[in-house]
């Protein structure tokens, strides 16, 4: 019963968009993903750090997550990432699971999740690129930390492990407020993506002020997801 995480799929099944066009690494990035994810059987559980389908709506995406069902068996936890547009509530997602036959499906959005000892929790978080200055996005920035807490506050005694998909600090930047978060839940290990090519080297991982931080974008990863237990 293996955990494991991944950001950054950019499938672009439904919506053409694919990553190819970016070169390097990215060429041939969905065969690439294939053999990554097959490390993962159907006992497992796997988070996805968001950014998985270039769709506008939920049926655009039917395609992108047809080929997660098939290609990354057992549970399959989701956050949101800054280009999911197709990303909504959390009614309108259960339902076209069901419709579909995507049992194994969830939504990371103001819960927490259970791994054996462990507690999943997790947003999308903000980044410094999106402007704070106006109103809107202080709005947005402040439902994020309320949906970060919330879900560290759900996870109660059990020891955290937080999954986000923009970086919460890298070289050059820090989010004081979620950190502090981090800080106060005591929150031992963040995992986050969103970082692509050359912001790879901007990337901080490892231990600071009491929690580890990794990278799992899927480009980072070469393709193969990060195994954060065993």
């Amino acid at each position: 019963m293996a955990l494991f995480a991944i950001g950054d799929l950019h499938l672009c099944l439904g919506a053409p968009k694919p990553m190819d066009v970016f070169g390097g690494a990215w060429v041939g990035y969905m065969e690439k993903l294939q053999e990554g994810l097959s490390v993962i059987g159907p006992e497992d559980t796997t988070v996805l750090l968001g950014d998985l389908s270039w769709a506008l709506d939920l049926e655009q995406a039917k395609a992108d997550f047809s080929w997660m069902n098939q290609h990354i068996p057992g549970r399959k936890i989701i956050l949101k990432g800054n280009h999911d547009y197709w990303w909504s509530t959390a009614a309108k997602f259960q339902k076209f699971c069901q419709e579909n036959g995507f049992s194994q499906m969830h939504l990371l959005n103001n819960n927490c999740y259970e791994y054996e000892n462990w507690a999943i929790c997790g947003t999308r978080g903000w980044f410094f690129e999106e402007d704070r200055s106006g109103e809107h996005d202080e709005k947005i920035f402040k439902r994020e930390l309320l949906r970060l807490e919330a879900s560290l506050q759900g996870a109660g005694e059990r020891e955290k492990l937080v999954f986000l998909h923009y970086p919460p600090r890298y070289r050059g930047y820090t989010c004081p407020e979620i950190l502090e978060l981090l800080r106060r839940y005591g929150v031992r290990r963040c995992f986050y993506g969103h970082l692509h090519g050359g912001s790879h080297k901007l990337a901080i991982e490892g231990l600071w002020d009491g929690t580890e931080f990794r990278l799992t974008a899927a480009d980072y990863l070469n393709f193969a997801p990060y195994m954060v237990f065993p």
